[in-house]
C-alpha cells in the first residue's frame, strides 16, 4: 500500500502503490495505512533522524480522487461531518511532521488527491502530456472540501482561487504550472527526485504560509475594501450566469470569502460545514450519479461490443477541410494520431492545414501544449488532394457539407482506397447513415461517429449504427472516440439520431408557446432559466428553421400514418415564409448583427403571434423539460439508445439539458416517478399526445447499483 524508503541523507520517500488497482485512490484503507507510517515520521523527526519526505507513486497516476461511492450514499449529515474532519486532521498531520514534505508527482493528481499534494509544501511533476492535475469538485455539485478550497486561497488568493475551483478543469502540467499549482516540471521522472531531494535540503523548514507567523493571503482577505468588492462583483457573476441552479459554485465563494476572515483552522472547519450541506443535497446527489458513475460506465465500455479486440487508430484520413474537419483533425493530432487532410484541391487542403496549424499555435498561447509539442504534432499532419493518400488510414472520416449527394461521392471514392481492416465514417447531423452506406460495397464497415459542435468543446460523439454496419466496427468507433478522450454513445440510425432528435423536440416546444400566445421573450428567459444553455427561439436560430423542419419531416416519414404533425409547424411555415429562417441569413426569431455579433428578438412577431401575459412561468417551464425527457424515453422505447447512462451523460453533454437534474432520466427520479407520471396526464389532456407517457417507463431500472471499482 505505501513503500517506506530512508536514504543516507535522511530523507523518507513514501511510494504509493494500492494493490490491485491500476490507480491509487484516496480511500478509507489508504488513509488508515498512512496513520501508522505518520506516526514513524512524526518520532524520527523528533529524533532528529528525519530531513525531509518525498510522496510519489508505483502507478501511471500519482492519486485520484476520493470514495465517490462512499460520498455517493453518505445521507447524515453528522457522519459526513464527523469522517471530512478525520481526513484533514490526517492532512494537518501530513503537512506538520516538522520537516518538507514534497509532491513528486509522475502521474495525475485529481479531486481529493490533489487536496492531498496541496498539504505538501512543494509540488513537482513530469513533464508528461497525458498527466493532468486539479478540482474538479464543482462539476459534481461539490467543492473540494478536505482543506483543499482554503488551501488553494492561501496559495493563490482569494480571486485565482475562485477561478480554478468554478472553472473545475483538468490542467495539464504547463497549465498547472502557469496557474500555481505546481511549482516544478522536470523531464523525467529521475530528474524529479533528485530536484526533489535537492528542495529539501535546501529548504529545511516545513512550515505551510497558514502556519507562519503573520502569513497574509495573497492578494487580501476579506477584510481588505478591495477584495470585498471583488467578492461582490463575483457574487453577482455566479447569480446572473448560474441563476441559483449550482449551488456549489456560490459556496465556493463563501468558503473563500469567510474562511479568508478567520485562521486556518476555523477556515477548514467553515468548509466542512459548506461541505457536508452540499454532498446531501439532490442536486450533488444527481450530478454526481450521471457526470461521475454514469460516465465512466459508459467510458468503461459497458456498451461495446464484447469479445473484439481493443483498436488503436494510428493515422486518420478526413475529407473536407473546412471547420468540422480541421477541428476533429485538431482533436486526433493532441491524441497522438497521423492525420491526412484531403479537399478537392490541394490550395483548399493547405488552407485548412493551416487554420490547423493557428489552432495549434494558439494552444501554445494559452499554455495548453509546448511549442516543442506543437512543432511534433505538426509533423503528424498531412494536406492532400490524392485521395490515394488515405492507403495507410485506419479510420476515414468525412465531414463534407450537408449533402446527401456530395457526402455519396467522397465516401465512394474513399472506399476504393480502404485498406483491410480500416473502417469509414460519416459525420453527417441528419442524412441516415444506412442510405449512405449503400453507396459503397464495404457497408458492414461504414459508420457514424457525429461529432457535435465546437468540436474541441464538445465531450460527446454519437456513433451511429446502420443497418450494416458491424458490431466489429461499432467498436472500432468507440475504441476512437475514447481515444480522444470523449464520450462515446452508440445510436441507432434514424431521424436525428438521438441529440439532435431530443433537442428539437425542446425548439418545437418553444415555439408552440410562442404560437400559443406566450411573449418570445418570456419564453427565452424561463427557458434558460431551466439550466438550458440557449433558449428554444435562439436555439433554431443556430440551427436554422429548415433543419428543425427536415426532422420533424423526417419524422413524419418515420411514423407514416402514426404521425402527429407537431403544433410549431405552423410557426416554422410563418416565419420562413416571411424570409426569416435563421441561420447564416441573420434573420429569424432574431435579428443577428453581424459586426458585433449582438441580437435581439425580432419585434415583428407581434404581427403573426399574438401576445399574452397570463402564462404561468412554472408551466413554461414543465413544458420545456417534460418535452425533452418524454422523447428521451421514446427514444429509450425505440432502441435509438440502449441505456439509462447513454440517456442521461448525453442529454447533458449533448444538448445541454440541466446537469443539476443529473440529466433527463435522473429528471424523473428528482421529480418522482408518480409525481412524473400524474403531471404527464395533465399536460397531455390540456396540450395533447405530445406528452403521453411511453410504456419503457415503467421497465427501466431508474435507480440501478453504481460499481465500486471504476479502475
Amino acid at each position: 500500500m505505501i513503500r517506506y524508503l530512508k536514504d543516507k541523507d535522511g530523507i523518507v520517500t513514501l511510494t504509493l502503490d494500492m494493490q490491485e488497482r491500476n490507480h491509487n485512490v484516496l480511500n478509507h484503507k489508504i488513509i488508515n495505512a498512512f496513520i501508522p507510517v505518520m506516526t514513524q515520521l512524526k518520532e524520527e523527526a523528533e529524533k532528529g533522524l528525519l530531513t525531509g519526505v518525498i510522496v510519489t507513486s508505483a502507478k501511471r497516476t500519482f492519486l485520484n480522487g476520493g470514495d465517490l461511492e462512499y460520498l455517493y450514499k453518505a445521507n447524515n449529515p453528522h457522519e459526513i461531518f464527523e469522517f471530512t474532519e478525520r481526513v484533514k486532521k490526517w492532512l494537518r498531520d501530513l503537512e506538520r511532521p516538522g520537516v518538507p514534505v514534497v509532491s513528486a508527482m509522475n502521474g495525475s493528481a485529481l479531486g481529493l488527491g490533489f487536496e492531498f499534494a496541496l498539504a505538501t509544501h512543494y509540488r513537482l511533476t513530469v513533464d508528461q502530456p497525458e498527466i493532468r492535475i486539479g478540482l474538479p469538485q464543482t462539476k459534481l455539485g461539490l467543492i473540494p472540501g478536505n482543506g483543499g478550497l482554503i488551501r488553494l486561497m492561501w496559495t493563490l488568493g482569494i480571486e485565482q482561487a475562485f477561478k480554478v475551483a468554478e472553472e473545475a478543469r483538468y490542467y495539464n502540467v504547463h497549465e498547472a504550472k502557469a496557474v500555481g499549482l505546481v511549482d516544478k516540471i522536470l523531464d523525467s521522472e529521475a530528474e524529479m527526485m533528485e530536484y526533489a531531494k535537492k528542495w529539501i535540503m535546501e529548504n529545511p523548514k516545513g512550515v505551510q504560509p497558514w502556519d507562519k507567523k503573520g502569513g497574509v493571503i495573497p492578494g487580501g482577505s476579506a477584510h481588505d475594501p478591495q477584495v470585498a468588492t471583488k467578492i461582490a462583483e463575483l457574487s453577482a457573476y455566479i447569480a446572473k450566469t448560474y441563476k441559483q441552479k449550482y449551488p456549489a459554485i456560490q459556496v465556493v465563494l463563501n468558503v473563500l470569502s469567510e474562511g479568508s476572515k478567520v485562521h486556518f483552522d476555523t477556515a477548514s472547519t467553515i468548509e466542512t460545514r459548506y461541505f457536508t450541506e452540499l454532498l446531501v443535497s439532490k442536486t450533488c446527489k444527481n450530478m454526481m450519479k450521471t457526470l461521475w458513475f454514469d460516465a465512466h460506465e459508459i467510458f468503461a465500455g459497458c456498451n461495446r461490443p464484447e469479445g473484439i479486440p481493443s483498436f488503436r487508430p494510428k493515422t486518420i484520413g478526413i475529407i473536407g477541410a473546412g471547420l468540422m474537419g480541421t477541428a476533429i483533425a485538431v482533436e486526433c493530432l493532441l491524441h497522438g494520431m497521423q492525420v491526412i487532410l484531403k479537399d478537392v484541391s490541394e490550395t483548399l487542403a493547405k488552407r485548412g492545414a493551416k487554420q490547423i496549424k493557428d489552432r495549434l499555435i494558439e494552444l501554445v498561447e494559452l499554455g495548453k501544449i509546448t511549442e516543442s509539442y506543437r512543432i511534433d504534432l505538426e509533423h503528424g499532419l498531412q494536406a492532400t488532394e490524392q485521395v490515394a493518400d488515405f492507403k495507410s488510414c485506419d479510420l476515414i472520416i468525412e465531414a463534407v457539407f450537408e449533402n446527401q449527394k456530395l457526402k455519396n461521392e467522397v465516401v465512394r471514392e474513399a472506399a476504393t482506397q480502404l485498406a483491410d481492416n480500416a473502417l469509414i465514417a460519416s459525420n453527417t447531423v441528419s442524412i441516415p447513415i444506412t442510405k449512405l452506406a449503400n453507396s459503397i460495397e464495404q457497408s458492414d464497415r461504414f459508420i457514424g461517429i457525429h461529432f457535435l459542435a465546437p468540436v474541441h468543446e464538445k465531450r460527446l460523439v454519437e456513433i451511429v449504427k446502420g443497418e450494416h454496419t458491424s458490431e466489429e466496427t461499432v467498436a472500432k468507433a468507440f475504441d476512437f472516440v475514447k481515444t480522444i478522450k470523449k464520450y462515446p454513445i452508440i445510436v441507432k440510425d434514424g431521424w436525428g439520431f438521438y441529440a439532435s432528435r431530443v433537442r428539437n423536440t425542446y425548439i418545437l416546444e418553444g415555439m408552440s408557446l410562442l404560437q400559443e400566445g406566450c411573449p418570445p421573450a418570456m419564453v427565452e428567459n424561463v427557458a434558460k432559466g431551466t439550466g438550458m444553455p440557449l433558449g428554444p427561439l435562439e436555439l433554431a436560430d443556430r440551427l436554422s428553421l429548415d433543419l428543425v423542419l427536415t426532422f420533424e419531416n423526417q419524422a413524419a416519414e418515420l411514423y407514416g400514418p402514426k404521425y402527429i404533425q407537431h403544433p410549431a409547424v405552423q410557426v416554422i411555415q410563418t416565419m420562413m415564409d416571411n424570409g426569416r429562417a435563421g441561420g447564416k441569413t441573420n434573420k429569424g426569431f432574431y435579428n443577428h448583427a453581424e459586426e458585433d455579433q449582438s441580437k435581439h428578438l425580432w419585434d415583428g412577431m407581434n404581427q403573426f403571434f399574438k401576445q399574452d401575459l397570463g402564462f404561468d412561468p412554472a408551466d413554461i417551464e414543465e413544458r420545456l423539460l417534460f418535452a425533452q425527457t418524454i422523447e428521451v424515453l421514446w427514444c429509450l422505447q425505440e432502441g435509438v439508445i440502449s441505456s439509462v447512462e447513454e440517456a442521461n451523460l448525453g442529454s447533458i453533454y449533448g444538448w445541454g439539458f440541466p446537469a443539476f437534474k443529473g440529466g433527463a432520466v435522473q429528471f424523473i427520479n428528482d421529480y418522482g416517478l408518480d409525481n412524473f407520471v400524474a403531471r404527464c396526464a395533465e399536460l397531455e389532456d390540456k396540450y395533447g399526445p405530445r406528452f403521453s407517457v411511453p410504456s419503457v417507463l415503467h421497465q427501466l431500472e431508474l435507480e440501478k447499483p453504481i460499481k465500486v471499482d471504476l479502475d
